[in-house]
């Protein structure tokens, strides 16, 4: 029993335990190239999510994890089979409700730990600011938290069952990872279709990809060059910059310049 973990701990040990912060994971239910599974996001968040909240609590922080929601936006991959979808708005109406919930629990801190790149979370963040006593903050541990270390460790991190995500998986959920006889990987190289549009290639103008037309098999990033080793590497960076952040925020004082 870990006690951080909210979904393996018990009532004894909650019932009298002062939590000063949760971490909720969120994950997705999507095709990931044709070597990983649908549930390769959800996993990465909480193989994440759980080491870094055991090292916050090792360290005298009272943080809980709360359980990984494991459905994500999936507008994109619509026509690719069995993408789980729900709607930005749905997902906003969960976190706010959870959030209502830990606010009732005198829980006023709230990580929301991100692994699936179509949910976006900041105008949710923007909206409920003023809406809740709980102070939310965002983490999309494969952007900022990790792009140093991502630049360092692989040859072409890659967008989706790329390098990185392929290393972790590797590394934390090997026995998912679909492989050949030989022991190597049952995967296409991750290729993706540029549009018609030269701003859009070159990232001037945005768009939503239609994720059928962009890949063959839903990978974006080669993935044959990740190992378990470059997986365990970029989770420590992870783990370690997390965890120093979520003892920052149980120990800060909750005053009227908060969090300045």
């Amino acid at each position: 029993m870990r006690p951080w973990i909210l979904a393996e701990t018990n009532y004894f040990q909650v019932r009298d335990c002062e939590y000063q912060v949760a971490v909720l994971p969120m994950g997705a239910t999507e095709p990931h190239n044709l070597h990983l599974p649908y549930g390769t996001d959800s996993f990465e968040a909480e193989a994440i999510a759980s080491r870094a909240c055991e090292a916050a609590w090792q360290r005298g922080a009272k943080v809980v994890m709360l359980p990984v929601i494991p459905y994500g936006t999936e507008t994109n991959q619509a026509k690719c089979r069995l993408s789980m979808n729900v709607n930005p708005s749905t997902l906003g109406l969960m976190i706010r409700d959870l959030t209502d919930s830990l606010a009732g629990h005198g829980i006023n801190r709230l990580l929301i730990l991100n692994s699936h790149g179509g949910n976006d979370f900041k105008p949710l963040l923007r909206e409920l600011m003023n809406q809740t006593p709980v102070h939310l903050f965002l983490c999309d541990w494969f952007r900022s938290i990790s792009g140093d270390a991502q630049k360092s460790f692989f040859a072409e991190p890659g967008d989706h069952a790329g390098e990185v995500e392929t290393a972790l998986a590797l590394a934390y959920f090997d026995h998912l990872v679909l492989k050949n006889a030989d022991g190597s990987l049952n995967a296409d190289e991750g290729r993706t279709a540029a549009t018609r549009f030269d701003a859009v290639n070159k990232g001037w103008i945005s768009i939503t990809r239609p994720w059928h037309l962009l890949t063959t098999n839903t990978g974006a990033g080669n993935p044959f060059q990740a190992t378990a080793e470059k997986g365990k590497r970029l989770m420590e960076v992870i783990v370690e910059r997390l965890s120093g952040f979520l003892v920052e925020l149980a120990g800060a004082e909750l005053d009227d310049r908060f969090p300045f």
